[in-house]
């Protein structure tokens, strides 16, 4: 916004042929001079018509930006950046129509179409294990911090891939069986149940009762896995 400012202020000015612009961030200065359209970019676009009307009316019409980082402390920058923040001036544009506004909407909004389309039981599997965090909310998917549930299951390869296995429920299982290979048998070995389920693997006798999953928080499983690694990995059927 001072850029924009500081560049439409002098433009108006008659017999102004050579601008300095001395700013502490060029990216920001490479953003408002892009000749592209940016959702709800409104207030850069009429900017960047004013430059190629000032570049284009002289040959001696010119343009600088300098770089000069904040940690230099030099006196104008300071005396600038002082009145800038004492400024009660209301901006011509409001801050919602800023470009880093624009693309963290853009980007939420990808986001929760990528969360509703995950939540799509025909997108993601029948028989998907929906996890809740230790705060007792549902896990769902995002690219933030190396996504939702790889980080929790960070240990290594093989419980990655049980993990993966149990999640998604396609792990040497009855239930599995039962859907890609009918001809296997689909009970189970300790002869309770006539489907052997991700449910009833978690529930075998066989597994210490202090390692089952409490609930379905994302942890417990973690653990469960990691204390019973045969449960859910083909090496081991």
């Amino acid at each position: 916004m001072a850029i924009c400012t500081g560049l439409i202020s002098t433009m108006e000015i008659d017999n102004i042929h050579d601008i300095t612009v001395i700013t502490d961030s060029i990216a920001a200065a490479r953003k408002i001079l892009e000749f592209k359209v940016d959702l709800f970019q409104n207030m850069f676009i009429p900017l960047a018509f004013m430059v190629k009307t000032f570049l284009s009316k002289d040959r001696r019409n010119k343009i600088h930006f300098w770089y000069c980082p904040s940690k230099a402390k030099w006196p104008r920058h300071k005396l600038v950046d002082d009145q800038v923040k004492a400024s009660s001036c209301i901006p011509t544009f409001p801050s919602k129509e800023s470009h880093l506004f624009s693309k963290k909407k853009k980007c939420d909004n990808t986001l929760c179409e990528w969360q509703m389309s995950f939540a799509n039981s025909l997108k993601k599997g029948h028989y998907f294990l929906n996890f809740e965090d230790e705060k007792e909310r549902v896990i769902k998917p995002t690219y933030a911090k190396g996504g939702s549930w790889l980080p929790i299951i960070d240990f290594t390869n093989s419980l990655c891939a049980c993990f993966t296995c149990m999640t998604t429920g396609h792990a040497p299982i009855g239930e599995y069986r039962q859907r890609f290979f009918s001809h296997l048998p689909t009970s189970c070995p300790c002869g309770k149940a006539k489907v052997q389920t991700q449910e009833h693997i978690m529930e075998y006798n066989r597994h210490d009762p202090s390692t089952r999953p409490y609930n379905i928080i994302i942890n417990s499983f973690v653990h469960f896995l990691a204390d019973n690694p045969e449960a859910f990995s083909f090496d081991n059927r």
